[in-house]
């Protein structure tokens, strides 16, 4: 059964977020480890634009996470508490926020984009021109790259995709070229 099936089967066929039932897609909530049903969502065009552009976000649409904030699904959870941390300057997403509880896990999991930091401590990765970096990102290397501990040369032109940000280092990235997975320094890339 596909992953499209399992998660509307889960949620009747409704955003799992705001219970909207058109134009519904899986959403990944990044960063995954095995993807799955276990770590997606079914949500609307809606909720995916404004959960991927934080400009987007309409407070009023974000309501219904007064209800989807208490899903069974931990990547509902996850989503909720991400949401809500981001609004939470509002007032009203502050007070559901006290409310929530996510266990150490999931919670670790939620706090992984730096959703939950105030701005001056949340890490953000840039590449040589100074663009934002975001997790699953597609950059290019503007470099001819030796990656260390191999013979392996990383050719300047090659594309990375699907990269991972360093939690604790806003210079280093992870992506895989030729199949092997390599740390990059972010002034070698360039986001595409």
């Amino acid at each position: 059964m596909s992953i499209e099936r399992e998660l509307s089967k889960r949620s009747g066929s409704k955003c799992e977020l705001c219970g909207n039932e058109e134009n519904l897609k899986v959403y990944q909530v990044l960063p995954t480890k095995k993807g799955g049903i276990d770590e997606a969502v079914l949500a609307c065009n809606t909720c995916i634009d404004q959960i991927e552009n934080p400009d987007n976000v309409d407070l009023n649409h974000w309501r219904c996470l007064n209800d989807s904030m208490w899903n069974e699904n931990i990547p509902v959870q996850v989503v909720a508490w991400r949401m809500l941390s981001r609004m939470r300057a509002a007032g009203w997403p502050q007070e559901l926020l006290d409310m929530m509880y996510l266990d150490e896990d999931t919670l670790e999991w939620a706090k992984a984009t730096g959703e939950g930091e105030d701005e001056e401590n949340k890490l953000v990765h840039r590449d040589s021109n100074g663009v934002v970096l975001q997790h699953g990102d597609s950059v290019v290397l503007i470099k001819d790259l030796k990656v260390k501990g191999s013979s392996m040369v990383a050719k300047q032109g090659t594309a990375v995709r699907n990269i991972r940000l360093d939690h604790e280092n806003t210079e280093y990235i992870e992506g895989k070229v030729d199949g092997q997975q390599i740390v990059i320094i972010t002034q070698y890339v360039k986001k595409i």
